[in-house]
């Protein structure tokens, strides 16, 4: 599914990066359709969780540009880049709450950072988030006391309540049973929806990304593999799509990590 910069809130224009010697991404474009929910698969090590990174700007480009709103993120001062990413919120990994902070006070601590809100407001603004992820009764509760599944959804209060217009989600399924991981799922497609957010998400878990997703972005060896709706994905004869898509053991991504042949291992003994 192409976009253009119309309809993009996020657009990656060329983009290089790497660590050292380390090519990440290689020259890399696509757009980020607003008021849509964007998935950013492929194999560990791709490049997905890199990408949120320079769109938040904790990491800069080497080359190209990073799209945010019609804005360069890569060009941006400390202030504009302040301003930008009050307008973004972010999941991370296993949720990463304060950990000395009860569940109201995690959600509470952007508008503490942000905003002058009256306590009574503030009160008021975090019970509404919490209540949105099911969680208004655990507002007491230290992230100690709750589950993994629960914390990913307190952390998802937080993520939204400066309501944002955009929302990044690092692997929100990773470490999740079935009920919690259907759970999350379903509410990074309703909130997406009620809210008007556009969001991304870092994830491997296929079944629910192509259930939730309306344009699914694969990267590979550096470069975007493919990029479509769930079914077009599903629809590729792409060698390297269809081995990940169809989870299978070896293909152009090879089970066996380049060595010497068995031959020259041990001797013609077969393994």
């Amino acid at each position: 599914m192409a976009t253009s910069p119309d309809t993009s809130l996020v657009e990656l224009r060329n983009v290089t990066f790497g660590y050292s010697d380390r090519v990440i991404l290689d020259d890399v474009s696509f757009g980020i359709p607003r008021g849509k929910v964007t998935a950013l698969m492929g194999a560990s090590g791709g490049g997905k969780t890199t990408v949120l990174r320079l769109l938040g700007g904790q990491n800069r480009v080497q080359a190209g540009q990073v799209m945010f709103d019609g804005q360069d993120v890569t060009t941006m001062d400390h202030d504009q880049l302040y301003e930008a990413r009050r307008r973004m919120g972010m999941l991370f990994q296993f949720g990463a709450l304060f950990a000395d902070l009860s569940v109201f006070e995690n959600v509470a601590f952007p508008l503490r950072e942000h905003t002058d809100l009256s306590e009574e407001l503030l009160r008021d603004v975090v019970l509404m988030k919490l209540n949105a992820v099911g969680l208004r009764g655990a507002r007491d509760l230290m992230p100690s006391e709750v589950s993994g599944g629960m914390a990913r959804r307190v952390a998802l209060a937080r993520a939204i309540v400066l309501d944002p217009e955009l929302v990044m989600y690092d692997e929100p399924f990773s470490g999740l049973d079935p009920i919690s991981l259907g759970t999350a799922a379903r509410l990074i497609r309703h909130l997406n929806d009620s809210m008007g957010l556009t969001s991304i998400f870092v994830s491997h878990e296929l079944e629910q990304t192509f259930g939730i997703s309306d344009h699914v972005v694969i990267l590979a060896n550096g470069k975007v593999a493919l990029e479509g709706t769930p079914e077009q994905i599903r629809g590729s004869r792409d060698p390297l799509i269809y081995q990940y898509v169809n989870a299978l053991p070896d293909g152009p991504v090879r089970f066996h990590y380049p060595g010497p042949t068995v031959e020259q291992d041990l001797g013609g003994a077969s393994v």
